[in-house]
């Protein structure tokens, strides 16, 4: 896919010197790497389970992140191919986005013990500046009911609400995008 390694030549690589995306606070953006795949994983899984927790139904919480559906392998393939950005904070993955080509933000995941520390807002800055680069005209997301907030915040405005079936429940969300042009 043109994506990552369109990002890989223009920013670096990790450990290669390459110079990586900071925000304040200390926190690091940076690719993905395969070594990346179990704790990125396990930050989507406690995301969904505890913090929007408190926005879903149980039966909604256990279609969404069931985690049968999401072997090892299978998960990093997915990330490698999907431009996906890992926030560092003292040498530990604390989130991941995902941003594609076309402005899509697939996901958007801070551990729930990291929440509210500035970690989603550098990961949502650098896929708004990756996406500029890539001349994307917008940003688009599907956004949970959790997330709206976050979203609101950094500009996105609510185009349609959403109910997808996910292993045959339906799960409520936000379609959101942010004109970057």
């Amino acid at each position: 896919m043109w994506l990552p390694s369109f990002f890989s030549r223009t920013f670096g690589r990790a450990g290669n010197n390459g110079r990586m995306a900071s925000a304040p606070g200390h926190v690091r953006v940076r690719p993905y790497m395969d070594s990346d795949a179990g704790i990125t994983r396990s930050i989507f899984l406690q995301s969904v389970t505890l913090t929007a927790a408190e926005d879903y139904t149980k039966q909604q919480i256990d279609a969404w992140a069931s985690p049968q559906d999401r072997p090892l392998d299978e998960w990093n393939r997915d990330r490698q191919e999907s431009g996906t950005l890992v926030a560092v904070v003292a040498g530990v993955v604390m989130g991941f986005t995902d941003i594609r080509e076309t402005g899509y933000i697939d996901m958007l995941f801070v551990s729930p013990k990291f929440v509210r520390r500035g970690i989603g807002s550098a990961l949502l800055r650098e896929a708004e500046n990756r996406a500029r680069i890539a001349k994307a005209p917008l940003l688009y997301s599907n956004v949970s009911i959790t997330a709206r907030p976050f979203f609101a915040h950094h500009g996105f405005v609510e185009v349609a609400e959403q109910h997808p079936i996910i292993h045959g429940v339906q799960v409520k969300n936000y379609r959101m995008n942010k004109h970057l042009f």
